[in-house]
């Protein structure tokens, strides 16, 4: 009568150890069902799920296998599996699959605790656990760390909106960020990301660098303030603010667009999406003239912004149609995909105002970044603790994969 065991290896990785292990199953013809290995700081730990035919050879495998760990300096595990828990276990395959991924300066065990307690309470197990982000030094400063480790989940979620306001919950608490996505084939497979550029690329809020500029900085910053959280509608706010712009000298331009600078992770991001075969754009209620100098920069494929009247050296404090509103970053988000021969789920969208809403909806992965808490709760993922690469991380993407 055929067997089914589940061999549990663990002991100090060394090359050929599976070779060997797998050589003593095949001389007593074995079948593997499942196999896995993992190794943290040089430590194994192989699981083998097998059936064993009733045979001369496969009647010894065990008592090989367990001769041969011992040369190996491993401990070998034996569990016997009923052919009903087996068959039962492949029932199971096709259920829908998520991947979680906890973002933070410093992994902690209260984080891991926190995001692996919740998945149980709504009903998901987890069957893989990964560290994305490279190793980091013990005495790396505290605001200088990155770390990223992914749970492949698997189940249908009790309550998914519960499941996502509580991951929210715990990561304001605990000062991190927890993306929960479904691991579709479009996950690994996007070709488009589009950025908003102020707060989002850039450190700053342009027009409100122009209106100090303009001794009207208070004014416009209040109302810049207000847009984003949602408090105002868009259109009429960037109509308000520019004509406080009226007459200021174009010569401050120039100085403005030097001071500007780079949001953490910006360079190395769109570096790796680059080398990826993304196609990149800034989506922007900014203005024209600075989402160029970006361009040039980051190497950025399409840029579509507001533009900056000027007449006679002098902001004339009008507005240009057509305004890069809420809904036309949305539409221009569709018309890229149309024009790149993409689905909408193979696109991402970035920004941290509410005008970046619409367009964070509709994408593949629409991220929240650095965002006021309208933007954070209505958005599907939201990165505040880390820097702008750390949207590579939501692609599955490893430290080690980069080349930077």
């Amino acid at each position: 009568m055929r067997e089914i065991v589940l061999i549990n290896i663990t002991g100090v990785d060394r090359p050929g150890l599976t070779a060997a292990i797998t050589g003593v199953l095949s001389q007593g013809g074995v079948n593997i069902l499942d196999i896995g290995q993992a190794v943290i700081h040089d430590t194994l730990s192989f699981g083998i799920l097998v059936e064993i035919p009733d045979t001369e050879q496969g009647k010894s495998v065990l008592k090989d296998i367990l001769f041969k760990g011992y040369e190996l300096d491993q401990q070998v595990r034996f569990t016997p599996v009923s052919e009903q828990d087996y068959q039962q276990w492949v029932g199971n395959q096709g259920k829908k699959r998520h991947i979680v991924t906890l973002l933070t300066r410093k992994v902690t065990a209260g984080q891991l605790q926190a995001v692996s307690s919740i998945t149980a309470k709504y009903g998901l197990n987890i069957d893989h656990i990964d560290r994305l982000s490279g190793r980091m030094p013990l005495d790396t400063p505290a605001d200088k760390g990155k770390g990223c480790i992914e749970f492949s989940v698997r189940g249908e979620a009790a309550d998914p909106q519960a499941l996502r306001a509580e991951f929210l919950s715990v990561a304001q608490e605990l000062n991190v960020d927890i993306a929960f996505q479904e691991d579709s084939l479009f996950r690994r497979n996007r070709r488009l990301a589009v950025f908003d550029m102020d707060s989002t690329l850039i450190e700053a809020e342009v027009i409100d660098e122009l209106a100090k500029a303009a001794g009207v900085g208070d004014k416009v910053s209040e109302i810049t303030e207000r847009a984003m959280a949602g408090e105002l509608d868009f259109r009429a706010s960037f109509k308000e603010r520019l004509a406080l712009l009226k007459g200021l000298d174009v010569g401050v331009l120039d100085e403005i667009g030097a001071s500007l600078r780079l949001t953490e992770g910006a360079e190395t991001l769109f570096a790796e999406l680059k080398r990826l075969g993304y196609k990149t754009a800034i989506l922007s209620g900014g203005f024209t003239y600075f989402a160029k100098q970006l361009q040039a920069k980051l190497g950025i494929d399409y840029v579509f912004a507001n533009e900056l009247e000027v007449v006679d050296g002098k902001v004339t404090g009008v507005a240009v149609e057509p305004i890069v509103d809420a809904q036309r970053k949305a539409d221009l988000l569709k018309e890229l995909a149309h024009k790149e021969g993409l689905r909408l789920e193979q696109t991402i969208a970035v920004g941290d105002g509410a005008n970046d809403l619409p367009m964070l909806a509709i994408a593949g992965l629409g991220v929240a970044f650095r965002a006021k808490p309208l933007v954070k709760q209505s958005a599907k993922q939201a990165i505040s603790t880390l820097g702008l690469d750390g949207v590579l991380y939501l692609l599955g993407f490893r430290d080690r994969d980069g080349q930077l």
